[in-house]
């Protein structure tokens, strides 16, 4: 080979390296560029699930869950879990009632509107999800919003329920404590379409209904019913009015030859804002408790008129204390309600946002 050819080629592959040199320098500056920052994931969020359920979780763990599959007579939130235990703090039926199997844990019923019976199996009657509006993560709270149809035993819309959940985490009331967590439910009640105004009809049963775990109950269980005027047990609270109703007890956890418990419970808030506050209460020594807001009187309502209810269910680790009750309760009365609206962020048709 002559030595102008072996000049070439030494010149070929210097001017080749360079040239890669080159454009790997304006790959790693095109990259650079277009460096993405990782997405922030919100440490509250809902996730939809298959089968017609909703989880809504905190750093990856489940809470509570919503269920609206059909098979059901009425959507419920179930399992409701305790903050140190992960176990559950509600149960699905009466521990010793078989006709109770509409007890599904955490639930909206009402047993006399417009003379219809939301409340029993027995009826024909049915509360189903019509649809899904907004599912909402955030780094203080997880919200859900949709809209509940309640129906006539011919399948006719009687009334219409626009429902919102927030999972909430509640911080530690002490240093080194365990983190609790809150669901905080807002329904607003209307007519159907057809329909100029609905009687929500005098009783004790509705809107919204808690069955515990058995060990929790008092009769079943371990447990002890308390309100926030100091009462204590079934005689003493029932049909009495009051801001909250707690019921606490062991719950089991653990495996085999470590299984043991701990304590937890659940306190129910009725909101200041709320019609007829402070509620009226129907609870049992059996393990169910809900705030009879229908109790004394029955109202009418409209679509101009319609009724709006704030609940909270405070799912807390130890024995019932009134003071972190107090606390919880302050905060509570102090939270703006919240509201649906169309939504403002891209792919968002509806928002959840805090009044």
């Amino acid at each position: 080979m002559s030595a102008s050819k072996n000049h070439l080629q030494r010149w070929s592959r210097t001017a080749l390296f360079a040239c890669g040199l080159m454009v790997c320098g304006w790959l790693g500056e095109l990259g650079a560029e277009e460096t993405v920052e990782p997405a922030v994931i919100a440490r509250c969020q809902v996730v939809p699930l298959a089968d017609h359920q909703v989880a809504f979780t905190i750093d990856g763990v489940e809470k509570v869950r919503w269920n609206y599959g059909l098979q059901y007579p009425r959507p419920f939130f179930f399992p409701f879990k305790g903050p140190s235990s992960d176990e559950m703090l509600t149960r699905m039926g009466h521990p010793g009632a078989p006709d109770h199997d509409h007890h599904q844990s955490i639930w909206f019923a009402h047993n006399k509107i417009n003379g219809l019976n939301f409340w029993a199996n027995t009826e024909q009657t049915q509360i189903r999800q019509k649809q899904w509006l907004c599912y909402q993560d955030g780094p203080s709270e997880a919200s859900m919003a949709v809209l509940i149809g309640w129906y006539d035993p011919s399948d006719t819309e009687i009334m219409e329920q626009e429902l919102i959940a927030s999972l909430l985490p509640i911080p530690a009331a002490k240093e080194g404590g365990v983190e609790e967590h809150a669901l905080e439910l807002q329904f607003t009640l209307r007519p159907a379409t057809e329909l100029d105004a609905v009687e929500i009809e005098q009783t004790n049963f509705g809107f919204l209904a808690v069955r515990v775990a058995k060990s929790i109950s008092a009769s079943f269980g371990g447990g002890q019913l308390s309100n926030s005027e100091g009462a204590v047990g079934e005689n003493e609270c029932f049909a009495k009015p009051a801001k909250w109703m707690d019921y606490s007890g062991p719950v089991a956890v653990g495996q085999g030859g470590e299984r043991t418990s701990m304590t937890e419970g659940i306190t129910y808030f009725d909101h200041p804002q709320n019609l007829h506050y402070p509620t009226h209460w129907h609870v049992r020594q059996d393990g169910w408790m809900g705030a009879a807001f229908g109790l004394q009187e029955g109202i009418s309502i409209t679509r101009e008129q319609p009724l709006t209810l704030r609940y909270l269910l405070y799912a807390h680790t130890g024995e019932y204390q009134a003071v972190a009750a107090e606390q919880v309760f302050q905060q509570f009365a102090q939270r703006s309600a919240l509201s649906v609206s169309k939504g403002t962020k891209p792919n968002y048709q509806f928002e959840v946002k805090r009044q």
